[in-house]
Parts: C-alpha cells; structure tokens; sequence
C-alpha cells in the first residue's frame, strides 16, 4: 500500500482512482483550443488541471473581493468580436494599453514587464510561472500549452506558462489579452505555426501579431536570404517578439511564399524548441517570483484582505502557495505593506 500511495504521488494520481479499470477522462474545466498540427490534444496533463483549478481558485476570491470593494468591471472585457478587423482591433489595445513598436524597452524582459504591468493596471489578473504552484519539482512543460485565460468583468485572469521563451511569453500574453477583449475563456497553444481551423484562435494569433508587430513597421525591411537566422534574431530583438512571429509577419508581408515559409518556419521551430530544452534559468528571489506567478494584484488584494482581518491566513498561505507567517509577513513588507 506504500508504494501504490507512493507513486500516486508521483503521478498526481488520487489513490482510489489506481483500482479503477480503465484511468477516468478529467476534461479541462475550460475550452481547450489547443492542436498538435490541426488535431485537437484532447487529452490535460495533471500539472495543467492543477494551474487551472489553482487560477480559478484565485479568480473566483478577487471577484469576491471585486464586488465586496465596488470595484467597476474591466470595460474592455468582451467589446470584441471574432471576424472584426485586426488592425484596429490591435490598435484599441495598444492604445488601453498605452504598449507601441517604440516603448518596448531595451530587452525582452523589461517588455514583458511593462506589458504586464498595464495589463495589471487595467485590472486584468495575470499570473506567469513555469511550475505549479510553488513546486519546483512539477516543470510546466510549454510542449503541452503556453497559457490560458479566464474570461469575467470583474476578474480576468491570464496565465503565461514561463518555462516557454521570454519572446514566446510576450506573444503568449498579447493572445490571451485578445481573449478577454473577446470575453472568450480557453487554454491556448498560441501557435503561429498553423493556421488554426478554430475562428477564434486564428482571429486572436492574428491580432496579437498585428499587436506586437504592426505590418506597417516591416515596411523596407532588408533581409539577407543567406543568413535568414541572423535576420529573424535581429528583428526579434527589435520588437521584442520571438523569431516565429518575426517570420510569420514577413510571410503575412509578402517576403515568402507558402512553400518557403512552411519550409523554414519548421527548421525555426525545431531550432527554438531545442533553445527551451536546453536553457536552464534559475528560480530567482522567491520574494521577487512568487507575486509575478500568482499576481502582484491579486497578492495585494489578498495580502491587504487578510491584514483586515477579512480572509483566514491559512486560506491566503495556500492561495499565495506557502505555509510560513514569517514568509507572509516578509512578502507584504516587499509589497508595501509596511
């Protein structure tokens, strides 16, 4: 019986379900748009029912938290409709976002940061790790998904799989801020490799590209068709986006034809996802990564709740992913909760 509670365990298996004849179908409590190639997945790991449900569980407090303090709804959430044009649909978020080709920073992780911070500012909740909760043995893998949305008026809540590429996260956020424009929820691949056979997601890749790289700023781009990777690594980092997107504008421009895109955006990917498998990065400060993964909004929001006396301690450690006084005590001093 040891072993069997040992390797549910490992697994994330509840016990009971190991005597069932056949393993039970857990269905994503949200759309699932993601393909491998044209295909549905169809199928959710342990560590991604377990982000959902841990988000959901984080949603569904601030928009108590929301109603309890008179907080507006987000205006923008749901005012898109699939079909409508991209490019100004992407110009309405560049402007509620106040986010433009020539304020993006000077590096991948200032974009990123700014991007968030207005999104935050704007009242959308968004959450970025690379693990589940604070585990640092359960690796979210972005093979599987690069983030999800969670769609409400008074609490929407993004999550960007941060095991993925700097670039990739920026792309992975700008798409599902497109879904909460649309008020549509789902966890997404994000993919500019396919042109998705799902409306939606097509739609959202298409703003979200048009969003990070306006078509018009391609204009009199020069590309040196012997050294294409040198090319797409310069532009990505002088729009902050990643290499995939760099060359699925060039394409949506007219630098390629079909047959050459597909051709290369293959030999890019492969290319980039060897980068992920091989780059390692740190956990950082914990008092720096933890509000990052489960919200500074929402932190402040529960931490501010909890010094009031309004939300149990053991409720707000568990949401926040920790167990100490000492450590709640240290993160509210770091949030400005003196």
């Amino acid at each position: 019986m040891k072993q069997l509670e040992k390797f549910a365990q490992a697994t994330h298996t509840p016990v009971g379900y190991l005597f069932l004849p056949e393993p039970p179908e857990e269905p994503l409590p949200v759309p699932d748009f993601r393909t491998i190639g044209d295909v549905e997945v169809g199928h959710a790991s342990p560590d991604l029912l377990d982000t959902v449900y841990q988000c959901q569980q984080r949603q569904e407090w601030y928009r108590d938290y929301a109603r309890q303090h008179r907080e507006e709804p987000v205006p923008f959430v749901g005012t898109f409709t699939v079909g409508g044009n991209v490019i100004d649909a992407a110009a309405q978020m560049r402007d509620v976002l106040a986010f433009s080709p020539d304020e993006r920073g000077s590096s991948w992780s200032e974009a990123f940061r700014r991007l968030i911070e207005q999104a935050e500012g704007n009242g959308v909740l968004v959450m970025v790790s690379g693990v589940v909760g604070s585990n640092t043995h359960r690796k979210l893998n972005p093979k599987e998904f690069r983030g999800f949305a969670l769609s409400d008026e008074l609490a929407p809540v993004i999550f960007v799989n941060g095991s993925d590429t700097k670039a990739a996260q920026i792309f992975t956020l700008a798409h599902e801020l497109v879904h909460i424009w649309l008020g549509k929820s789902g966890v997404d691949d994000a993919d500019m490799a396919t042109a998705s056979t799902n409306a939606i997601e097509r739609w959202c890749n298409e703003v979200a590209a048009e969003f990070l790289l306006p078509s018009s700023e391609l204009e009199g781009v020069q590309l040196d068709s012997g050294n294409l990777t040198d090319d797409l690594e310069r532009l990505a980092r002088r729009f902050k986006v990643s290499t995939l997107v760099v060359l699925r504008r060039l394409y949506d421009a007219g630098y390629f034809t079909e047959a050459q895109f597909w051709e290369e955006f293959a030999e890019e990917r492969v290319r980039i996802l060897d980068l992920i498998d091989e780059g390692a990065s740190g956990s950082g400060n914990f008092y720096n990564t933890q509000p990052v993964r489960v919200s500074k909004r929402f932190a402040r929001a529960l931490i501010e709740s909890t010094l009031e006396g309004q939300t149990l301690h053991r409720d707000a450690f568990q949401m926040l992913g920790f167990k100490k006084v000492a450590t709640f005590n240290e993160l509210a001093v770091r949030l400005g909760f003196a």
